[in-house]
């Protein structure tokens, strides 16, 4: 995977391609709330440029800004007209109120941002192939919608995005506005599924599927990444490394409570189920598919609960209620009740690390 946040090298040719050109503001933005800022950090200011990071550690990637076009009109087809699928292609998945739609990563790398509409929610749905984070963000502040590119910049050595209301920069791994005159507002995360598309289609066998019908030529049956994955190389500047896992360990992060916490996705998997607490939040993650989690907080009517995998389900051990993949009971005295879902924060170890140098690590010490 590799044209998103950059391969210096094929850069030149590549992104010659890919370049759209400069975007404007669309209008002016109206400040009327406050901003939503992490309390370790504070805002800075620089010949009267806002920010939250030091403008020095803001690096290219090598495209310029656009020079990787979002999808702002995306084209889908549904699970009968998806013959360009295949069944073990990874896509973000999402469902909101009862809209099912799945967006493939082959795709994402060459694009890195699908600005769209689910369930009646404007979404963004994002992708750094060189950071491997995933996320889903409610494109909307102080009730006005906003639509996002990819600025060409890159801060430890993550996709920085901009807004098309006011060209402020956003961090796509802390979904936080870090540079401009929106620095210290905070997008809202929504839950979502990155998984295989096979089992994308047993959840949700309504779904559509973002096409490649994106206006843009691109080679979308190739990974420009090569193995980058697997690799320990890190191509860009981050400001902190740890050693505890593989830099280019998938890992599943999460802040409750001003406390970080990863998760590995294979520990995940190989647990199925795994009663935690991250902060005085007690959570409950699992994963019945390959390359997927998912999270809720398992707490009920103001009871904790411990929950266990057997025979194939889920259940609690206080009252022996069977509970679905979504966290909701299906039977016993819980029936109908519905647990919290957490939104994720995948992505590689290294990534992670850098943002929150201070991360506890599930199973390591």
């Amino acid at each position: 995977m590799l044209i998103g946040c950059a391969i210096v090298g094929i850069v030149v040719s590549v992104f010659a391609v890919m370049y759209v050109g400069e975007s404007t503001p669309q209008e002016t933005f109206v400040n009327s709330g406050e901003p939503a800022m992490p309390s370790k950090l504070e805002i800075m200011e620089t010949d009267g440029v806002k920010h939250l990071i030091p403008l020095e550690k803001i690096k290219g990637g090598g495209p310029p800004k656009d020079g990787i076009p979002s999808i702002d009109n995306p084209v889908f087809a549904d699970v009968e007209e998806s013959d360009f699928m295949s069944d073990s292609d990874t896509v973000i998945g999402l469902e909101i109120d009862g809209e099912a739609k799945a967006y493939p990563i082959f795709i994402l790398v060459w694009h890195e941002i699908v600005n769209d509409r689910v369930g009646g929610t404007p979404v963004s749905v994002t992708y750094c192939p060189l950071c491997y984070t995933n996320q889903v963000f409610e494109r909307i502040i102080d009730g006005q919608e906003v639509e996002f590119g990819t600025s060409g910049k890159l801060y430890n050595s993550n996709l920085l995005m901009y807004d098309r209301l006011t060209e402020s920069y956003w961090s796509q791994a802390l979904g936080l506005a870090v540079k401009g005159e929106l620095s210290g507002y905070q997008l809202n995360l929504i839950p979502f599924d990155v998984i295989t598309w096979g089992d994308w289609k047993k959840l949700h066998p309504n779904t559509v599927v973002l096409t490649t019908d994106t206006g843009y030529i691109r080679s979308y049956a190739t990974d420009p990444y090569g193995n980058y994955y697997t690799e320990p190389r890190i191509m860009f500047p981050v400001e902190h490394s740890d050693d505890r896992l593989h830099p280019k360990e998938i890992i599943i992060g999460f802040n409750q409570d001003d406390v970080y916490k990863a998760y590995k996705q294979n520990d995940i998997e190989s647990e199925v189920l795994i009663n935690d607490s991250i902060g005085n939040t007690p959570v409950m993650l699992t994963s019945l598919f390959s390359e997927n989690s998912r999270a809720f907080v398992r707490i009920v009517d103001g009871d904790e609960l411990n929950f266990i995998f057997k025979n194939g389900k889920i259940f609690d051990s206080q009252t022996n209620s069977e509970w679905n993949y979504d966290g909701l009971s299906i039977s016993g005295p819980y029936q109908g009740k519905q647990l919290e879902r957490l939104p994720i924060e995948p992505g590689f170890w290294f990534e992670w690390v850098a943002f929150h140098p201070q991360t506890l690590v599930y199973g390591v010490s």
